[in-house]
């Protein structure tokens, strides 16, 4: 594959990320102010952007700590999707129900509550177990 594709592959795969993202937050009826705290984006990410993130036209940046935060998105959604397949709407739901593991606060304020990976490791730890099991270096053995 020439450097070229590549880039173009990458890029693709960005704008997938960054749509898939994008859906799960307007899913969730997050205020803009929100999506900027939980993905952690830098402070020159307006508001606007957001609008072309979602339109296709650009996508989120590249820095290390917002992929591993839309990746822990992505496998919270993907966590909600197998909890609760009959019914999508019960993600959004759920996220902001209080929930007695976390001290009847809801998931969402636990992943907002500080600006460490903390919160969504709590709230996917709680979600999938898989995650949880690995967290521990636990192994079949």
């Amino acid at each position: 594959m020439s450097e070229q594709q590549q880039t173009a592959a990458q890029r693709e795969a960005m704008q997938q990320i960054t749509q898939s993202v994008m859906s799960l937050l307007d899913m969730w009826n997050l205020e803009t102010a929100e999506m900027q705290r939980l993905l952690q984006l830098p402070d020159n990410v307006r508001s606007r952007a957001f609008h072309k993130f979602r339109e296709g036209r650009d996508v989120l940046p590249t820095d290390k700590s917002v992929m591993r935060r839309a990746t822990y998105l992505l496998r919270i959604a993907d966590a909600l999707r197998t909890a609760y397949p009959c019914n999508p709407r019960m993600a959004s739901h759920w996220i902001r129900t209080p929930h007695r593991r976390f001290g009847r606060r809801t998931p969402l304020s636990i992943i907002l509550a500080d600006d460490t990976d903390s919160g969504m490791i709590a709230v996917l730890s709680e979600l999938d177990c898989t995650f949880s099991w690995d967290l521990t270096g636990s192994s079949c053995s």
